[in-house]
């Protein structure tokens, strides 16, 4: 097992600098002058980009591991072995960097994994051995490795807490209570999300006695446009708007339009959403009724996935409710909730005005997160929705999902740096893996994987199919280990840079805040407004 786990930790760090290194290169340009003076200034531009110090990190970490596989194996096993590193590079190069493999290539991989196999099936002492680590770094090692199973634990508690206390008997305030204050419903859009139609109507819907709602795209040829005005025509009977431009007051458009939808909307009480989400009908009744309570200052949502019947998709489904929602119970738990989540964003305009409104969020990277943690600074509580809203989940390419996941790991590392840090005491299946290789027995080794899978499935299932009765989750539970595996390598590669891509749109991330790197244009505000039908009670 240890050197299974050596030898992967030379193939994969090793891929993974190669590619941060041809990263980095590509951002350099080409190499046409080779005079010593020009190769100087070629390598002076190569380190001020930070994959390459990543790919030298991880580059490091793999001729370690190399090492120690000499250590304790023939050279003639651990040369041929480590050949598996043609294939991750190749599968690499396919899916990272997006370079076309013809299939000779394919067949050259195949026959390299082949001979690695036979290589592998010929060397019969590959047993458990501990005595490269010192003892007490061993014994450290396997101390920390514990950590994540705290964390499943207190993820498990946080959620039979909160799940147990919505569904207890008794009397309370419930979605159903008569505390009904108008609503406006506010919706930034750019672009087309899946199922965009469905995902809106569910907004229309709602067993309310009075709301409106707001859009706001960028421009005209926003394709959401045609959507939402089939939408004003099949709902005559709601008050909906559709605003068509907002002034930019920073680098995030979405707050932009945030702010002129704010300056429109009727009502005191404001409920923002992203518009990949669905809703059940009671959906404003869980949101208005945390706010007959005048401690609490805003209102957010945990959710749970919808996902076409595709890998990718299905994968960040699954850790979304059984990682993501998770960590916000956890925190609820700890220290009452300090931020808020997309899926839902409520608060009143007077506590909205004490936090400075939007305006104030217009550079930021994360602008939930902010507008949550403004409020809870202002001594009011952040509360949870009783039930989950729903999460659309489009089919997306391997490369897209891990940019996706990058940015907001890189958004989390910098309005969290610490808290962003210590995430590594949460990936429990990297930390059972290094466990399992300097255990002092089999047995032990054996323990920490399996006391891994015991509880990560436990804690993914009393969060995500218990609690938030995910379909998805119920369904692919055993994606978790893979899921796992990309967001620890993602969480590694959130430290390598500050750059990401956006709706089309790239920036950096300079203290949490965004400096666009692809201009934005200004436009200048209008309006289309539905029919003048406009439901104002039961």
């Amino acid at each position: 097992m240890r050197t299974a786990l050596f030898l992967a930790i030379v193939v994969f760090a090793g891929t993974g600098g190669e590619i941060c290194t041809t990263l980095a290169m590509k951002r350099v340009g080409e190499v046409k002058d080779f005079s010593p003076y020009a190769l100087l200034a070629v390598l002076g531009r190569a380190f001020r980009v930070s994959w390459m110090w990543f790919g030298i990190v991880l580059s490091a970490l793999a001729f370690y591991a190399f090492l120690a596989l000499l250590s304790w194996n023939p050279v003639s096993f651990v040369i041929p072995v480590t050949a598996l590193s043609y294939a991750a590079g190749a599968l690499g190069a396919k899916f990272l960097l997006r370079e076309h493999l013809s299939g000779v290539r394919w067949a050259g991989v195949l026959l390299v994994c082949g001979g690695v196999a036979m290589v592998w099936a010929g060397e019969g002492n590959n047993t458990l051995e501990v005595g490269v680590l010192p003892m007490g770094m061993r014994w450290a090692v396997l101390a920390l490795a514990v950590t994540p199973f705290v964390y499943y634990l207190l993820c498990i508690h946080s959620a039979l807490s909160f799940f147990l206390a919505q569904r207890k008997p008794g009397p309370r305030v419930t979605p159903a209570s008569d505390f009904t204050p108008p609503v406006s419903i506010l919706k930034p859009v750019r672009g087309l999300d899946r199922d965009a139609y469905e995902n809106f109507a569910s907004f229309c819907r709602q067993d309310y006695p009075q709301y409106e709602i707001l859009f706001a795209v960028s421009d005209e040829d926003d394709p959401a446009v045609p959507v939402i005005e089939k939408l004003i025509q099949d709902f005559p009977e709601r008050s909906i708007r559709l605003l068509i431009g907002a002034e930019i007051q920073g680098t995030s458009s979405k707050v932009c339009k945030l702010c002129r939808l704010v300056r429109e909307a009727r009502y005191d009480l404001l409920a923002i959403s992203d518009s990949d989400v669905r809703v059940e009908s009671d959906y404003l009744r869980g949101v208005a009724a945390p706010f007959r309570d005048p401690r609490v200052g805003a209102v957010t949502a945990l959710f749970r996935g919808m996902a076409v019947r595709q890998l990718v998709s299905e994968i960040d489904c699954v850790g979304s409710s059984a990682e993501f929602c998770a960590g916000a119970l956890v925190a609820r738990k700890l220290e009452g909730l300090k931020f808020a989540l997309g899926s839902t964003m409520a608060t009143t305009r007077e506590r909205l005005a004490e936090i400075g409104g939007f305006e104030a969020l217009v550079n930021h990277h994360s602008d939930d997160f902010e507008f949550g943690k403004r409020i809870a600074a202002r001594g009011y509580r952040v509360e949870l929705t009783r039930d989950p809203v729903w999460m659309i989940f489009p089919a997306q390419s391997l490369r897209n999902y891990l940019r996706h996941e990058l940015r907001w790991a890189i958004g989390l590392r910098h309005i969290r740096p610490w808290g962003h840090l210590g995430l590594i005491f949460t990936h429990g299946l990297p930390w059972s893996l290094v466990a399992a290789a300097v255990a002092p027995s089999s047995a032990v080794a054996a323990g920490y994987i399996g006391t891994y899978f015991v509880l990560r499935f436990l804690m993914a299932w009393t969060v995500g199919v218990w609690g938030l009765k995910d379909p998805v989750l119920q369904r692919k539970l055993w994606l978790l280990p893979v899921r796992d595996a990309s967001a620890f390598l993602v969480w590694l590669a959130s430290f390598a840079s500050n750059r990401i891509q956006w709706r089309g749109l790239e920036f950096t991330i300079q203290e949490g805040r965004l400096i666009p790197v692809t201009p934005t244009r200004n436009l200048q505000p209008s309006a289309i407004e539905a029919p003048a039908t406009t439901r104002r009670g039961g």
